[in-house]
Formats: structure tokens, sequence, C-alpha cells
């Protein structure tokens, strides 16, 4: 124990442990509950940046966005009641995809809680399923320790958020403080880190009898940092690389064994190898619906390794020969030197055919009058270095920018991939600005999405954040629009939406606008927002009706996904 001893308060204790876990800003609103805290926070404000938000969400993806960046936890701030409420759907996005955020609420004083005092909600009750773990302080004695203890939880093992509620009262009590820096021993939770030489045999006996093997990269190769491992494997037994949405990155886009993202709107030919493959190697990834399509169907000729380290996946939605928790870095590591060198000449040349028929079919149309949205994303990524960090939000332009940003190097993509949650591209790409000052940071975000936390324009022009926002501006809710054309006669109910007209919201908060309709305004128009120091935005207008091909329908197998209508049967739908 260290033995710095000091009488603080707990506001004090807070701020006190936040500097010790290395935290650089938090990411708030202030509230009545919350008062000591800010109160207390003055005395640390050279150490600890606040930002203020202008919607608790925001701060929970500002934290989110932050964290998947940096690689550092990630902290959002509320007062108690419906400011703590406001954090819940960012909690559950990185719950989803796995991001360590601790999020601090402020609660009614211990002696009010449970009388329905003004503010008062069971945030740690409301939160129990949606995060890691969770901690009502009811003693300003216990406050370091769960501090301490969150940090450790949510940055460990499979991360994840952790919720941290402390009363007003234990806020402003006082006690001798010393910071708890003792090795943490919390029983029931060690996250294992090594496979056992009997799975590191069979790993091997499967790897090296495959003829046609996939491997199946997820967000655990990056989170593990097993990229270069990755790189080893693929390249050593050349076997082709599938990646989930949050995988992409983990192996170079133009990596010739890289078959692109997999699942319902995955390349033809990642899906086409997935269900010719004899073995496949699931590294990090949790073989959720979008991933799968129909189980029944699902890879039926294949033999199945699963590693992972949360154990919870393991055997839940596909049935593997062999699962392994533990660390992916450090299991791929282990198997590495036994890995037999192949070239695997057949299965390469299928795929191959399966490349070059996507290249001729799936072919990005640049004859087109209007403007589509896979023409800005790959304009943004013909104008952009291979650092740049791309943040989308949900929906037809985030498969659009799976497809058409080639992701060369790791950590360059944010999104809501698990809970796909609306709103999330602008706070989550502003927190990331905090993380990455020096690098190119863009948004792209659809019309829909954009309205839902626009608000947030507001902070990222007080901070002064280094992001450009691109609009993929259609006039409709296009993901769900795609489905009531393809499966519901057209029938376009409530999907049409209306805009305001956002060159004025952004000259209104004193940024750059621009607005595009034509291809040859795209470029001239990122080069102005790439030029304005701080935030700039550009309106897209775009295609209405255009459509995100390959599609797999909900329910339908890999294999029977639907491809883009050959260019002299456009209105066809070809069911392959």
């Amino acid at each position: 124990m260290g033995n710095n001893q000091r009488t603080l308060t707990g506001a004090e204790i807070l701020w006190e442990c936040l500097v010790r876990e290395g935290v650089e800003v938090v990411f708030g609103y202030p509230g009545g509950a919350t008062l000591p805290i800010y109160d207390a926070m003055s005395g640390h404000s050279d150490k600890v940046r606040h930002v203020l938000v202008r919607h608790e969400q925001g701060a929970a993806h500002m934290a989110d966005g932050y964290a998947r960046v940096s690689g550092k936890v990630g902290v959002a701030m509320a007062t108690s009641g419906p400011g703590a409420t406001n954090l819940v759907t960012g909690i559950a996005t990185a719950m989803m995809d796995s991001s360590p955020i601790v999020c601090l609420t402020g609660q009614v004083a211990t002696t009010a809680l449970g009388g329905d005092a003004f503010q008062e909600t069971d945030i740690t009750g409301a939160t129990l399923p949606l995060t890691k773990h969770s901690y009502l302080v009811m003693q300003v004695e216990e406050l370091a320790y769960s501090i301490r203890e969150a940090f450790y939880i949510a940055r460990t093992g499979r991360p994840g958020p952790v919720l941290i509620d402390i009363p007003k009262d234990v806020q402003t009590a006082s006690t001798e403080f010393v910071y708890p820096d003792d090795p943490i021993d919390l029983p029931g939770y060690n996250p294992p880190e090594r496979a056992t030489d009997q799975q590191v045999n069979n790993a091997l006996e499967l790897i090296n009898g495959a003829e046609k093997p996939v491997i199946l990269a997820g967000q655990g190769v990056l989170m593990s940092g097993a990229m270069s491992e990755l790189n080893q494997l693929v390249e050593k037994a050349t076997i082709p690389v599938a990646t989930t949405l949050l995988g992409l990155g983990s192996i170079p886009a133009s990596h010739p064994c890289n078959l692109g993202m997999m699942g319902m709107h995955g390349t033809a030919m990642a899906n086409h190898a997935i269900q010719e493959a004899d073995l496949l190697i699931a590294c990090g990834m949790r073989f959720d619906d979008r991933v799968t399509g129909k189980l029944q169907t699902y890879s039926p000729n294949s033999r199945k390794i699963h590693i992972d380290i949360d154990a919870s996946e393991l055997n839940k939605n596909v049935r593997v020969d062999l699962a392994i928790n533990a660390d992916l870095a450090t299991v791929l590591r282990q198997i590495l030197p036994g890995v037999k060198k192949r070239k695997r000449s057949e299965w390469t040349s299928q795929i191959q055919e399966w490349r070059e028929d996507a290249d001729q079919r799936d072919v990005l149309r640049t004859d087109s009058p209007v403007l589509m949205g896979a023409q800005v994303i790959r304009t943004i990524r013909e104008g952009t270095s291979d650092d740049a960090v791309i943040v989308t939000d949900v929906g037809q332009h985030q498969m659009l920018e799976a497809q058409y940003y080639t992701h060369e190097q790791p950590l360059t993509l944010i999104t809501s991939g698990g809970l796909g949650t609306m709103g999330f591209s602008l706070p989550a790409a502003i927190g990331a600005s905090f993380a990455v000052q020096e690098r190119e940071i863009w948004v792209i975000v659809g019309d829909g999405g954009f309205q839902m936390n626009m608000q947030e324009l507001g902070t990222a022009m007080q901070e002064g954040a280094n992001v450009n926002i691109a609009i993929i501006n259609n006039g409709y809710l296009g993901m769900v629009r795609q489905w009531q054309q393809l499966f519901y006669e057209a029938r376009y109910t409530e999907t049409p939406i209306s805009s305001p007209d956002y060159v004025k919201i952004a000259e209104a908060y004193g940024m750059p606008g621009y607005r595009v309709e034509r291809q040859e305004d795209i470029r001239p128009s990122m080069e102005c927002a790439r030029n304005h120091p701080g935030p700039a935005l550009i309106d897209f207008i775009v295609e209405k009706h255009d459509m995100v091909y390959p599609m797999v329908p909900a329910g339908a197998g890999l294999h029977e996904m639907i491809r883009r209508p050959h260019p002299s049967q456009v209105d066809a739908v070809k069911v392959e």
C-alpha cells in the first residue's frame, strides 16, 4: 500500500483515482447529484480534461470512440435520474462491441435511496444486463477500491463497460485516502491466457490437414493485438481471411488472401468460401446472426476451431470441433511454429475465380448521372491516407463503407456493429479526436442517424474537434427502405424522412458547410473541409433508391445471397 495518506472527500478521491488510472479526458454533463464532483474537478483540471457534451448519450459514445482508437479506458459522467438513463444506449453499444468504458453517475443521498426522491433511478439495476460489472458505492471508504477494480474489469479479458453509481453524501463524506495499489484479486474473474498443449496439437492437426481452410477474423484480432500473428499464419499456410464488420483492418485490404467482409452484406467470395470450406478458424468473433445467416446451412462441410477470450461465446451459436478459451495473440503464437508451410493451389485458384466474378459483377458504377453513396465513400478513400480514422453510423452507408472504403491499417474503422446504434458516429468521432488529434477523422453518416445526435456539433465546435462530417443524404431511412423494397412490395411506410438545411445548420454552429450533388464536386468539397481547422460538414445528396448488394435475406443461408443485378437488368433481382 502507498503511504501518501491524506484526508479527502469522496469527490476529491474520485479525481485522484482517475489521475492514477491515467485518465486524460472525461466526457460529461453536470447535474445536482454530481455537483460535489464537478466542484472538486478544479483541483485536477491541469491533468484531466473535461468535455461538456450536449446529451449524455453523446458522452457514452464519445468515451466509446476514445477507447476504441486509443486502447485506453474511456470515461463518461452523468448525474442521477435522466442523466444516468440517457447513458444506457451508449452503455449497451459498448457492451455489444466490447469497448472498455467506465461510466460514473451521481445518485441521490444514501438516506434517500428507495424513497422515490427527485431524480432517483436505480441505474445499477437498470444496467445490470448491459455492463460487465456495476457498483453502488455506499461508503466513502469503498470508493477508491471500486474505481480501481472498475478500470481493471473494463480493460481486461473481453473488455466492456463498467458503471459506478456514487450517492451525493458519499461524494461529500471524508476519509483518510490511501491509493489502493496492491495487485487486484477478484475471485471468479481470471481471464485465461494460454491454450493447453493438447489444444495446440488438436488445432495443428486440423489446420495442417485442411485443404480448404478459411480464417474468420473478428474484432478480437484487433483487441488482442494479434494482427502480426494473424498475418504470419495467413502467409505461412496460405489461408484466406474473411472479416467481420468490426474485424475490418485486422488484415490489410490489399492482401491477396483478404476476402473482405463476410455475412449479410459481405462479399460474395467471402460467403462462397465459408460455405465451401472444410475448416473454419474463428479468431475473436462471436458467430452472430448477421455473420452466419441460417445456422442449419452454415458452412455445412467444415470442421471448426473457435478461439475467444470470452468462454460464454464458445459453442453458443455454432457448435465447434475445438473451442479454445484464451488470449488470441498468445494462442496464435503457440500454434505458429507447428503450422506447415503450404500453397493450397487448388483452393487459391477457386477463390480467384470468385474474385474475378465479383470484380466484373460488383464493380462500382461511375456512369450514373445521380450521385451514388458508394462513389462518395470511394472518393473519400482516394483522398485520405491509410491511417485516417473513419467513424460510421448505422445503415446502408455503413455497409457501403465496409465494401468500398478499403482499410489497410488496423483501428481505422469505428462503427456500432453489435447494437447497430443510430446516432453513434458523430459523438464517437469527437471522442476519437481526443485520442488521435494528429490524424484525419471522417464521419460517414446517413441523414436519419445524423439527426439523432446532431446537437453534438456544439461539442465539436466548442472543443475544436478535428472531424469532417459526410452526410449520405438519400431522404430515406435507407436500410429499412431497402428491406421494404425487397420484401414488403415497396410499401415505404414511415421511411421517407425530411432533413433541415444541413449547410445552414453547420453555419449556425460556426463551421463551414457544403452541399454536393455531382461527382465532380466531391473532391473539391473534401479539400475545402480538410483544409479548414476544426469541424466541417458536407451534405452529399445521393440516389434515393440505391441498394446495398450482396444481401443475405433474414433466415436465408449465405449461399442464398441476393447479388447486384446486371447493368442490363437494373430492375431485376437475381437470387443465387
